[in-house]
């Protein structure tokens, strides 16, 4: 879809709901002369830009709310249009209905996320600013909202800049031998300049995805499976880290038979935890599913936490259990110490606990933040990425950073290599929107609320 830039956007930008006051924005050239329409007060046309008049705003003859109106004239504004914020009471109704005569006069309903697509169409941001404000938005920790600041002061903007940089200097090293090849001679060009170029760009970008594993787990949190066979104390453990009684807990096996969710801040990092129905084989048809569920909460998880009980041998169910998480990331909860210990075990990251009495959890969430932050996570640092979207333009870019290696390393005509160094140059531009596609930006931003 294809906005019409020259029209004028209307919406709620407050949560839906009760509240001390709503608001309602517009953007457009048409902005200030729709409010004019609604509104009894000063003529908003005259007033200076970033002030705030007061005044009601009428639908004919009634009066529909006393309100608060803010102007803010283009070019210094969000979107670099004509803005107002009409300030009401935070009614349903009331909100609402300012927004319908908006509509009735001349403004448009704003799509999801559509004022920060015009400030990102405008010029006033680029995309990884864009998609920083919804990180803000959704930020569940003191590092997440971090990270989302840099994204939104800049700092993923000036590290793909810089990266496209260095690739521009050595493609035009190419074009300048290409063009000109009385001056330097092919070999040299490849092998002395070119090569050495290439690879430390590779060094770099391999840096940067390394370090996004990091980023990744400060935005989005450690996806985390509780699994084990049944009645081995999952829901306990749950209730425990979750300082709470989520998780229906019970002696009868196959009590659990769907995923119990819940999340925790762990030193600034979420913990998004994941109680899944005990792994066995089962005729009953509804905790059939809750194990298939189980199965493929594995497949996603970044961590398992894989609860035995200290009181018995490892069962046959067990140790299938530790076959199938084998590759993952693992901890192996040894529950109920404050029972006889009948468990030979020996397991690489082991932490024995007694979920029922919270005993050895400090020591588990201990070993979590010690596995997956290894005092590595320096906020401070500029170089996280963090997006899923940016992680893959970053991997296509690496991709063809070594198929222009292997072009120069089996010595093909340079201007093959070239080919390459240009496609790795649109896969960066593809994240900070300098290469930017109708249906990119369509999703990207149907993911913002309305009016953001």
């Amino acid at each position: 879809m294809i906005i019409m830039i020259n029209d004028t956007i209307s919406a709620i930008s407050t949560a839906f709901g009760k509240g001390a006051i709503s608001i309602i924005r517009l953007s457009g050239d048409d902005a200030i002369a729709i409010t004019n329409k609604l509104f009894k007060g000063k003529n908003l046309s005259t007033v200076k830009s970033h002030t705030i008049t007061y005044g009601h705003i009428f639908d004919g003859e009634n009066q529909i709310d006393e309100v608060l109106v803010s102007v803010f004239k283009k070019p210094n504004t969000f979107t670099k249009e004509d803005v107002v914020e009409i300030n009401c009471h935070g009614g349903i109704y009331v909100a609402n209905k300012i927004l319908e005569l908006t509509l009735k006069n001349g403004a448009r309903a704003a799509d999801g996320g559509e004022f920060t697509k015009r400030a990102y169409l405008n010029g006033r941001i680029d995309l990884t600013q864009a998609e920083s404000i919804m990180d803000i938005i959704e930020a569940k920790s003191d590092l997440s909202l971090s990270l989302a600041n840099k994204g939104l002061d800049g700092d993923i903007y000036k590290l793909i800049i810089n990266l496209r940089e260095d690739l521009l200097n050595i493609i035009a090293n190419i074009e300048v031998n290409i063009d000109y090849p009385e001056y330097d001679d092919v070999e040299m060009l490849s092998n002395d300049i070119i090569k050495p170029k290439v690879m430390d760009l590779i060094n770099k970008i391999e840096k940067i995805i390394h370090k996004s594993n990091y980023g990744k787990i400060i935005r989005e949190g450690i996806n985390t499976a509780i699994i084990g066979r049944p009645n081995v104390g999952k829901s306990s453990l749950l209730n425990a880290l979750l300082r709470e009684d989520k998780a229906i807990v019970t002696d009868v096996k196959g009590t659990t038979r769907d995923t119990v969710e819940g999340s925790i801040n762990l030193g600034g990092i979420i913990l998004n935890l994941m109680d899944t129905a005990g792994i066995r084989e089962s005729t009953d048809l509804v905790e059939k599913i809750g194990i298939n569920k189980s199965k493929e909460a594995i497949k996603k998880a970044d961590l398992i936490l894989f609860v035995v009980n200290n009181n018995e041998e490892l069962s046959n169910e067990d140790q299938l259990l530790l076959d199938l998480t084998n590759n993952k990331n693992r901890i192996v909860i040894i529950n109920k110490i404050d029972l006889d210990n009948k468990l030979k075990s020996n397991f690489k990251n082991e932490i024995k606990v007694s979920a029922l009495n919270k005993s050895g959890i400090l020591d588990l969430e201990n070993k979590i933040k010690e596995m997956f932050l290894d005092g590595s996570i320096n906020e401070k640092d500029q170089t996280y990425v963090s997006n899923a979207r940016h992680i893959a333009r970053l991997h296509d870019t690496l991709s063809s950073l070594h198929e222009s290696l292997q072009a120069i390393n089996d010595e093909m005509p340079i201007d093959m290599a070239e080919i390459d160094l240009k496609s790795a140059w649109y896969s960066l531009g593809e994240i900070i929107g300098e290469t930017k596609t109708t249906s990119l930006l369509d999703e990207m931003f149907s993911k913002f609320c309305l009016g953001k």
